[in-house]
């Protein structure tokens, strides 16, 4: 076996990791997987000779190019004009297939992601590398060309700002349905009171339509509102299809209308009231999503 066939048999076996780690970087599956290519064109090109942990190594390539491509998007002006769901990742609520369970492990929720979108690149990558993956802060600077001081911090000021929001849901999933059941069943019967008293006072509503739907994205606080929001479209949420899912790992529910997908919900749940609820009615990006891991 020859040097590079190594690397890239060693490459391989990291893929689904490194895949994991840019998804947290980016929110993105499709930029996830553009990031673990361009990681790869490097390595391939790169010495490995007097690295001495490669999966480490690998990590960094990929957070690495992941930074770049956040500061690109900035440079841009790559940022959404209304509220922005990153990419989710659906599965049967009775099983997550293995590819999708390296990806979403520490149950990496939407309403995380969502929250990591808010941070600067260099304190998303401190972060994730840190919190998330257990990189040093000393492997950390390195990639930032700043110092482990100047890295630790940049993760501190990252993780209060998550630390302030609901974004790790009950582990208990069939506790999680109870509580969606119980939500969804207001919702249909018009209750507004039983709506509020199923959602946390400070709940959150993020949707995002895109550009085929913009009336669609919007951002609510509040139980009251979200309640509002709820009766104001229970009509049209009796239409069509709908099945129970999971997103992110979270219980959801995914709606088809003549075949065609048109919303897909999560819900975050925490001491049995709903945190946040995030929706992705964009057509073009639903239309994009892997659900073949839905069929029978």
């Amino acid at each position: 076996m020859t040097e590079n066939e190594f690397l890239a048999e060693q490459f391989e076996q990291q893929r689904g990791h490194l895949r994991a780690v840019a998804y947290r970087m980016l929110g993105s599956l499709t930029e996830a997987d553009d990031a673990v290519q361009e990681a790869w064109l490097r390595v391939s090109r790169a010495g490995t000779d007097e690295v001495r942990n490669l999966g480490g190594w690998l990590t960094t390539v990929v957070a690495r190019v992941a930074l770049n491509m956040l500061r690109s998007r900035r440079t841009r002006g790559e940022q959404p004009l209304d509220t922005h769901v990153p990419d989710p990742v659906v599965s049967r609520e009775d099983r997550v297939d293995p590819e999708q369970q390296a990806l979403l492990a520490d149950s990496v929720g939407l309403a995380l992601l969502v929250v990591l979108d808010t941070l600067a690149p260099a304190e998303r990558l401190a972060f994730v590398l840190h919190d998330m993956f257990g990189v040093p802060f000393e492997e950390i600077a390195d990639v930032l060309d700043r110092s482990p001081a100047s890295a630790r911090q940049l993760a501190s000021r990252a993780r209060r700002r998550v630390q302030g929001q609901p974004v790790a849901p009950d582990p208990d999933v069939v506790r999680q349905k109870q509580v969606v059941d119980a939500f969804l069943a207001a919702s249909q019967a018009g209750d507004f009171d039983a709506l509020v008293a199923v959602l946390h006072p400070d709940v959150v509503l993020r949707a995002d339509g895109g550009l085929s739907r913009p009336q669609l994205s919007k951002e609510l606080h509040g139980a009251d509102a979200v309640a509002g929001s709820a009766l104001m479209f229970r009509r049209t949420a009796t239409e069509g299809v709908h099945r129970r899912v999971l997103v992110n790992g979270a219980v959801g529910t995914m709606s088809w209308v003549d075949g065609r997908p048109t919303s897909l919900l999560a819900f975050t749940v925490v001491d049995d009231r709903i945190t946040a609820i995030t929706i992705l009615a964009d057509p073009d990006r639903l239309a994009g999503l892997d659900l073949t891991v839905l069929d029978d």
